[in-house]
């Protein structure tokens, strides 16, 4: 029993120690591990920044506050305006960042759509325009190409044209980055990729269906656009609808946009600056060749297949005046499209906010000064040559300058704009002097002389006149520094400038021309001499324009014999 007894208090004296040990070993490793741990009993203070947005979110005017309204603006759009991620911890310095990185790309979004819409207004200037300077016989018929041609391109460019221009333009900060448009068909030569043609965003399909790429298919299709119009001023009063029609989707998914791609979508045309060393490359700000030259030169050989409207040329070579029908819309018009070009101009920055976007003031103010210069420099020009002032050339010598500043817009000073648009307003009048007596092309807006001829003089004024003071996030076409031209001391820029024009005179003349002389062959361009005579709009389009005015009979001889009034 004594036996039993010691055993038991063995047994018990032995589990005690492994019980204190036990505990022992426990606080031990407890010590250890908050030893190697960091400390987190001490909450480190909170930012400074950190602080002053608790602050300010105290300091925020309450709910009952704002029921009381705002008339002065002071208590709306505070910091109860930014999103939180975690509505626990409140409004944070990474939320705030966001906020401000939106608020930039949602500026810059407001300002393209916006100068966007205001270039797709030109589209009524345009009809205005060509309408006025054609016969009242005709004008249904101009109306409606003007119409129609809006319709043509974009359906072209949204399939394909799009694709081609900018499916490789990827990297533009001011809107996001147009990530999503990163394939560009390349081609080595020399030991350099130059870029060919874009590979993404036909149908705005897959990773296309992007906010920002959105933006920029608005933006670049009205440009588009505006390029298809030119040419039914310079082809008006003989060009049958249908093949119009299919001219311009032709031009709207192919001949704008592979220009477009060389000089505005990261295509060869503007890389001679990082693979030559030729300025900043081709620059040209918002398209006086992009745009006007490439719809110049299509109208010039257009209008070359089509030929002269009856009755214009005589037998002797010598032109006859065919007066339009309404110099108000023509004059109304250019105003029309004198206030679309503060979209065409200014928007072309793609942005308000950052990257030197503040300059949209200066390319406003170039953009009106050359315009005004430009009708200056027609009138003078008109009324010493003519002994009176013409409202037609007038207007036309408006549009030059606009159109010579477009290219040089973002880059130039205001004298120099001046200088541009001067020289513009008589450039118009000499051009179409010769135009139509020396090439015998009969062009009944001007359009050959206001948007080709005008459009290549502002191209190469970027090279004479860009005085390197423009800063836009730093570089041009991947070439650090701003673009500067001969006349400020780069002059390879200038150079840089000629081979653009060389591939505009070059490639786009030679293009349209071939593409159109297939249409000639399947669906021929012209109208047949009675309709023309009698006026496109009941034969073409089955309704007068002005069904109330009486039209003076045309001599039977245009209808029988129309080639001897047609001399081209």
């Amino acid at each position: 029993m004594i036996m039993e007894h010691t055993i038991m208090r063995r047994i018990v004296r032995a589990c005690s120690c492994f019980y204190l040990l036990a505990i022992v070993l426990s606080l031990c490793t407890a010590a250890l591990a908050q030893a190697a741990a960091p400390s987190s009993a001490a909450t480190p203070p909170p930012s400074v920044a950190t602080a002053e947005l608790k602050d300010a979110a105290v300091k925020a005017p309450t709910a009952d506050a704002l029921k009381a309204g705002d008339p002065g603006g002071t208590l709306t759009g505070t910091i109860t305006d930014v999103p939180a991620s975690d509505s626990k911890a409140g409004v944070t310095l990474p939320d705030v960042a966001n906020q401000v990185g939106q608020n930039k790309i949602g500026i810059n979004f407001t300002w393209t759509l916006v100068c966007g819409f205001l270039v797709m207004f030109m589209q009524a200037g345009f009809a205005m325009v060509e309408a006025g300077l054609c016969r009242v016989k005709n004008s249904n018929h101009t109306y409606m190409m003007n119409f129609f041609v809006y319709g043509c391109g974009l359906l072209a460019y949204w399939l394909i044209g799009f694709a081609i221009q900018m499916g490789g333009s990827a990297g533009n900060g001011n809107l996001g980055g147009l990530n999503p448009l990163n394939i560009e068909h390349p081609i080595t030569l020399f030991g350099k990729t130059w870029g060919l043609f874009g590979g993404t965003g036909m149908f705005l399909a897959g990773h296309t269906y992007d906010v920002a790429v959105m933006v920029i298919f608005l933006f670049q299709m009205v440009f588009m656009d505006t390029a298809l119009t030119i040419v039914t001023g310079a082809c008006a009063e003989r060009w049958k609808f249908l093949t119009f029609a299919v001219s311009s989707v032709l031009m709207g998914a192919f001949t704008y946009p592979l220009f477009a791609n060389w000089a505005w979508g990261g295509g060869w045309l503007a890389q001679l600056g990082t693979n030559l060393g030729l300025g900043k490359g081709y620059s040209d700000f918002a398209g006086s060749g992009v745009v006007h030259a490439v719809g110049g030169l299509t109208a010039l050989a257009v209008a070359l297949i089509v030929g002269p409207r009856i009755g214009k040329f005589n037998r002797d070579g010598s032109s006859n005046v065919i007066l339009g029908h309404d110099i108000s819309a023509v004059l109304i018009g250019c105003f029309i499209l004198a206030f679309g070009w503060f979209g065409f101009n200014p928007g072309s920055t793609l942005g308000a906010s950052a990257n030197g976007n503040l300059r949209i003031g200066s390319v406003a103010v170039n953009t009106m000064l050359a315009g005004c210069t430009g009708t200056f420099g027609a009138i003078l020009y008109m009324w010493i040559m003519k002994g009176k002032p013409d409202a037609s050339m007038s207007g036309n010598g408006l549009l030059a300058g606009l159109v010579a500043i477009t290219a040089p817009s973002g880059f130039v000073n205001p004298t120099s704009s001046a200088i541009i648009g001067l020289i513009a307003g008589v450039l118009v009048c000499v051009s179409v002097a010769f135009v139509e007596g020396v090439l015998k092309v009969d062009d009944p807006v001007g359009a050959i002389s206001v948007h080709g001829a005008n459009g290549l003089w502002g191209v190469l004024s970027v090279g004479l006149f860009a005085d390197g003071t423009s800063n836009y996030g730093g570089s041009w076409n991947g070439v650090s520094g701003s673009v500067t031209g001969l006349f400020y001391g780069d002059a390879s820029q200038l150079a840089a400038q000629l081979v653009g024009i060389s591939t505009l005179l070059g490639f786009v003349f030679t293009f349209s021309f071939a593409l159109n002389m297939v249409l000639e062959f399947f669906l021929g361009h012209r109208v047949s001499a009675e309709s023309e005579v009698a006026g496109l709009d009941l034969p073409e389009m089955g309704q007068l324009g002005y069904p109330e005015f009486l039209f003076a009979k045309e001599p039977d001889i245009f209808v029988t014999h129309p080639r001897e009034f047609a001399v081209a």
